[in-house]
């Protein structure tokens, strides 16, 4: 006996969804793993000197552009 058009529909929703599932998962899997290794190998440059001059610049910028923007 043939599948009716509802169970061909259910098992077609089936498995698209659990192809997407697996899918997004190797994709999270893999991005997770990438960030790993970025880390690892290219650790994320610190400054080392941050003299109190620059951080009066910078704060004086963000308190202008804030003024501005209200």
């Amino acid at each position: 006996m043939q599948p009716s058009l509802l169970e061909q529909g259910l098992t077609l929703m089936l498995v698209g969804m659990g192809t997407v599932f697996v899918f997004l998962t190797v994709l999270v899997a893999g991005m997770t793993l990438l960030a790993f290794v970025v880390n690892r190998f290219w650790p994320p440059e610190v400054p080392v000197d941050v003299s109190d001059e620059e951080v009066a610049v910078i704060t004086a910028a963000i308190a202008r552009h804030r003024a501005s923007r209200s």
